[in-house]
């Protein structure tokens, strides 16, 4: 049969069992709108209050599901305004799918109104973009970009069409469901060595990140650890994979990393590095990392192996196929020293708790009451790192958060986002700096009632930034100090949701109880101390062996 260009897009996403679009909007997208509306029965869209708003949420959504997320916006603004999106996703990964539509086709290069080469444009953030010449190329080149988007190592692809090809007609045939590509098998002599290199350590780390998280590779990992005698550490982006509890597993290490996970790193005499690329905020300084430590380093992605570190052994390949066939490999040993320092470690940062820290008495409070199926999601700050260190996960996906670009104003739309793709509430930690950013998805999220809580950790500043000032220029406040009078609770109210205010840990319980059960959305003030720092801390640029655990350092 034959469709038009807009008909022959929306179908093609039903086809691949795309069930949710977030977007906005425009002239050169409203005959793809058109379509949206006729078949809403079939696939839903979301219309958010601005398209970074939209792009966070198709990532939010990503993120709960592994699948690909969707988003759709017009052209120039538009299109523009996906970039930061974009660009958050290929820095975490995540699996996108971005549509944009573009002025017709001879007036390309003609600087037409709202036109813009925004394939150009996102070359560099991206993996993959296309602009649609022939509309008989279409339905084969959304197929294509979602093949590429959720294969291998996931991320961000773009498909600009312009306004002419939506409109003319093309025959059109269903297709299967399209497969994410094969990843290649882990290499026999690759395990071999890993085994060989295990044999040879007697202080073993294994060290994952947001590579293993896609791969769902938590349970071998734990087998793996349990099997050699070694302890569990991972980045940011690794967390929830394991659950917080595990009793290998030290949390998060690097700059704000957890004490213990971040010294016995440094004492290891050998890195297994799953999933995960070694990033400046994980190593401190590059030629000092580590040092005595051999490393291997598994990913899917062959360009991250080594890239930022030296390794002794890099595999690019299925993740978890290697890690089977290491554990059927590798003979059962046991460390003791390697424990009993471990559990000193432990010890001394049990040691370095702050008493009556109120960010974490409400952070354990909410771990303490919500369900174990909520989306945990946070802007980027303070709070973020906050969040990283006291929240006890205990499912699978349930941390989302910006790592690699550091987006402030990400979490709104990716709890939205969240909550679609989950079918949950989504639970929401970010900062009156972050929040302030993209604060307008309230109203989409108010609009189609999504469950979602949001706590604000209110200090009046932009705190992590006032932090670096802080420790390193003279505490030289420069711009860091907000002076805004904003009433969260008012504008919460005025946007249409439950807006609460707390001050301390009894009232934010009591306030939190009330806004995790109410129906839609619900906003809570969380007045905090503008002079609360994120500890243990590594410096820029500095080694584990320096950590800043105090005020006397």
């Amino acid at each position: 049969m034959k469709l038009s260009g807009a008909e022959i897009v929306v179908e093609t996403l039903i086809e691949q069992n795309i069930k949710t679009i977030f977007g906005y909007p425009g002239a050169t997208v409203i005959d793809i709108y058109d379509q949206l509306l006729k078949k809403s029965d079939r696939i839903e869209h979301i219309l958010t209050a601005h398209e970074q708003g939209a792009a966070h949420a198709a990532d939010g959504y990503a993120r709960a599901t592994g699948e690909v997320g969707v988003v759709l916006a017009t052209s120039g603004p538009g299109a523009t305004n996906l970039v930061t999106g974009i660009a958050t996703a290929h820095l975490d990964s995540v699996p996108l799918l971005a549509i944009t539509g573009n002025v017709a086709t001879d007036m390309i290069g003609s600087d037409a109104f709202q036109e813009i080469d925004i394939t150009g444009v996102t070359l560099p953030i991206t993996k993959h973009n296309f602009l649609v010449h022939n509309v008989g190329d279409l339905a084969d080149t959304i197929r294509e970009a979602i093949r590429i988007a959720k294969s291998g190592r996931p991320g961000p692809v773009l498909v600009d069409i312009p306004k002419d090809i939506q409109k003319q007609l093309c025959e059109f045939n269903n297709e299967a469901l399209i497969e994410k590509g094969k990843n290649p098998s882990a290499k026999d002599e690759d395990v071999k060595k890993a085994a060989e290199m295990i044999a040879e350590a007697s202080r073993p780390y294994i060290y994952f990140g947001g590579g293993a998280v896609r791969a769902g590779a938590g349970e071998l990992i734990t087998e793996l650890a349990d099997k050699i005698d070694a302890v569990i550490g991972c980045s940011m982006m690794g967390l929830s994979e394991l659950p917080t509890a595990q009793e290998r597993f030290l949390g998060m290490q690097g700059m704000h990393g957890h004490y213990a996970s971040s010294k016995a790193m440094a004492k290891s005499d050998l890195i297994i590095g799953v999933g995960v690329r070694f990033s400046d905020r994980a190593t401190g300084n590059i030629d000092r990392f580590s040092a005595g430590a051999r490393k291997i380093q598994i990913d899917i992605d062959q360009a991250e192996l080594g890239k930022n570190v030296e390794i002794d052994l890099g595999a690019a390949c299925d993740i978890c196929d290697f890690l089977r066939k290491l554990i059927d490999t590798v003979e059962t040993k046991k460390n003791p020293n390697w424990m009993i320092k471990i559990e000193k470690l432990k010890a001394q940062e049990a040691e370095q708790e702050i008493p009556d820290f109120l960010p974490e008495k409400a952070i354990k409070a909410v771990s303490n009451m919500i369900s174990e199926d909520t989306e945990i999601v946070t802007d980027v700050g303070q709070h973020q790192m906050w969040v990283a260190q006291y929240f006890e996960f205990r499912k699978k996906r349930s941390w989302i958060s910006s790592g690699g670009l550091g987006t402030m104003g990400f979490g709104m739309g990716a709890s939205i986002g969240a909550s679609y793709g989950s079918g949950k509430r989504s639970v929401l930690f970010t900062g009156d700096g972050s929040f302030g950013m993209n604060l307008t998805e309230l109203a989409t999220a108010v609009t189609y009632n999504v469950p979602l809580t949001i706590i604000v950790f209110n200090n009046g500043v932009l705190g992590m930034v006032r932090q670096f000032q802080t420790l390193f220029y003279d505490r030289n406040y420069s711009n860091t100090t907000l002076n805004r009078r904003t009433d969260f609770v008012k504008l919460a109210e005025s946007f249409g949701a439950r807006g609460f205010k707390a001050t301390n840990e009894e009232e934010f319980k009591k306030a939190f109880e009330e806004a995790y059960n109410c129906e839609g959305p619900a906003l809570i003030d969380l007045s905090i101390d503008k002079d609360s720092v994120v500890l243990p801390m590594m410096r820029p640029g500095g080694t584990f062996d320096k950590l800043i655990l105090g005020e006397e350092d």
